[in-house]
């Protein structure tokens, strides 16, 4: 007989609820003791002892762990390191970046010739394949972009599509243009840019909707590939103290590689799957006939794409770029295509979250979902918006005032802040990565890494929310200092808020009894070392479902 995925959520449910009530009276099955423990609960900040039965954290404190620890109790002595519930990471392209490992690392690359040498080195073990990346940042090389002419002559029968390190542009070299029907007299698509020199021709640069012209036609890995690559990420998230992420993604790829092997559960690894917003009627068919999902993947949002990246220049403005004064951006989505997408999803009972990154395209989509709760009623939705990076600081209250989650990653400000005034200028940089102001008004602010646009690791990320230190060492004291963090509410940022973004705040997120026994235990009471220090923190163990699937 055929079981479908709707009764074995419901089978799980119930199993939950069974757990929890063994896990109240059971004996242990582990024994963490002898650490410090942040709870994520401000009524109990800290603790001392977590006892796990089962999936669960049956209890807390050093007296009630010892009560119930027997002989087949296994006791892990934590030698004073410190206990976070498991990280959550907010938002990750999980099936892009497991692929990109296997690729040449372009970051590595400090000028056209280092450039141009990794892919002739990719080139040479693998003649003829397709060179995907992992990405470019020309920052890195000088700031001018880089063009076919610069790997050309490395690669005269490979194709190449490499991305820039925000994932919305792509370098072509001749091999893959001329495969992708590329020439002068291709049109910009809506939403895209292809780069043309002083002669039209296209430089190899595809920005934003333009990159679907070679990304249709660059052969897909396989099932087996794909599984293979999902393995070796969940690993390295794990190395990270990474329990769970969440994957807005614009297309089905790493839904369906979920959804086809049980990897998450065999690996210990927790996924929130979001899917396209114009594909939304899919994914509410699928909740309709399935539900939406279990413990270990779930689905039932989407994800849909205001603009661009300030990188790229395709992050929408109210006024123009300082170094492009021809241009303040592009719609990937039209505004009123994203007005329909957002007001039917929502009616579909979806969570909906929107990628913005520039003013205008954070001030559209506040009045999209302003407008979408007079059209569809009140109910508690949870919007979200994907990076939140450049806000008017009129536009802050709204945050709060309409319950929108500000779904932000803090390494973009440590790495954008090197050469953002280049884009905008000064005058525009109020409002930029908010994150103190955006908690001090009291919205939903929750974070993550957006890999493999940034590292897959939350330590990285609270170093960065607290210090505001820039990666090339140019801001010892914080690049926009006023909005540092703490390290308690960036600790919050990691796993209560990102809990409560995927509607499990009753399930996980804390280290409470009854929860989910999702922890990350860490080699130094973050809280209690001075900021720069943060850096240096190491991973010791990381425990998803009641089991240590990670120690140093």
């Amino acid at each position: 007989m055929l079981i479908r995925r709707r009764e074995v959520m419901a089978g799980g449910l119930m199993l939950a609820a069974t757990g929890r009530a063994w896990a109240a009276t059971a004996p242990l099955d582990v024994a963490l003791v002898g650490g410090t423990v942040w709870t994520g609960d401000p009524r109990a900040p800290r603790t001392d002892a977590i006892g796990i039965v089962g999936d669960r954290i049956a209890c807390i404190g050093a007296g009630a762990v010892r009560a119930r620890t027997t002989a087949q109790t296994r006791v892990v002595r934590l030698d004073g390191a410190f206990v976070v519930p498991g990280f959550i990471d907010n938002h990750v392209h999980f099936l892009k970046g497991a692929l990109a490992l296997a690729q040449p690392d372009l970051l590595q690359a400090r000028n056209r010739t280092e450039f141009a040498a990794l892919i002739g080195k990719a080139a040479r073990a693998n003649p003829g394949q397709w060179i995907t990346g992992q990405s470019w940042d020309e920052e890195r090389m000088g700031g001018a972009l880089p063009t076919r002419a610069w790997i050309d002559a490395v690669t005269p029968d490979t194709p190449v599509a490499v991305p820039r390190t925000d994932l919305h542009m792509l370098l072509l070299n001749t091999v893959a243009l001329r495969a992708a029907g590329i020439d002068r007299n291709t049109p910009d698509p809506a939403g895209g840019v292809i780069v043309r020199d002083a002669d039209g021709e296209s430089t190899g640069i595809l920005k934003d909707n333009a990159k679907d012209l070679v990304l249709r036609i660059i052969p897909r890995p396989t099932a087996a590939q794909d599984d293979a690559a999902m393995r070796q990420a969940i690993a390295l998230g794990h190395a990270h103290g990474v329990a769970q992420v969440h994957i807005p993604e614009i297309d089905w790829r790493a839904h369906e590689a979920l959804r086809r092997a049980p990897i998450a559960r065999e690996l210990g690894m927790r996924f929130y799957s979001m899917v396209p917003l114009p594909d939304w009627r899919r994914i509410a068919d699928t909740v309709a006939q399935e539900g939406r999902g279990d413990e270990w993947v779930r689905w039932g949002g989407v994800k849909g794409l205001a603009d661009g990246s300030l990188g790229s220049r395709t992050a929408l403005f109210h006024a123009p770029y300082t170094d492009a004064p021809g241009t303040s951006g592009v719609r990937i989505l039209s505004l009123d295509e994203l007005r329909d997408y957002v007001r039917d999803a929502d009616a579909a009972k979806l969570q909906v979250a929107v990628h913005a990154i520039g003013d205008l395209a954070n001030d559209d989509v506040l009045d999209v979902f302003q407008h979408t709760v007079a059209t569809n009623g009140r109910r508690d939705r949870r919007f979200r918006i994907e990076h939140a990076q450049h806000v008017r600081p009129a536009a802050i209250p709204r945050f709060r005032r309409q319950n929108v989650i500000a779904s932000v990653q803090p390494y973009h400000a440590i790495d954008d802040g090197r050469w953002a005034v280049k884009r905008i200028g000064a005058a525009r940089l109020a409002g930029t990565y908010a994150f103190g102001s955006l908690i001090r008004s009291g919205a939903h602010v929750t974070f993550g890494s957006d890999w493999p646009v940034a590292p897959l690791d939350p330590i990285a990320g609270i170093h960065g929310a607290v210090t505001r230190e820039t990666i090339d060492g140019a801001n010892p004291q914080g690049w926009l200092p006023d909005e540092k963090v703490t390290v308690d509410q960036a600790l919050t940022a990691y796993t209560v808020a990102n809990a409560y973004a995927g509607f499990q705040e009753n399930d996980t997120g804390k280290v409470a009894t009854g929860f989910l026994a999702d922890l990350t235990v860490i080699d130094r009471d973050l809280t209690r070392i001075p900021a720069d220090d943060i850096q240096h923190a190491r991973i010791r163990a990381t425990w998803v479902g009641g089991r240590e699937r990670y120690a140093a």
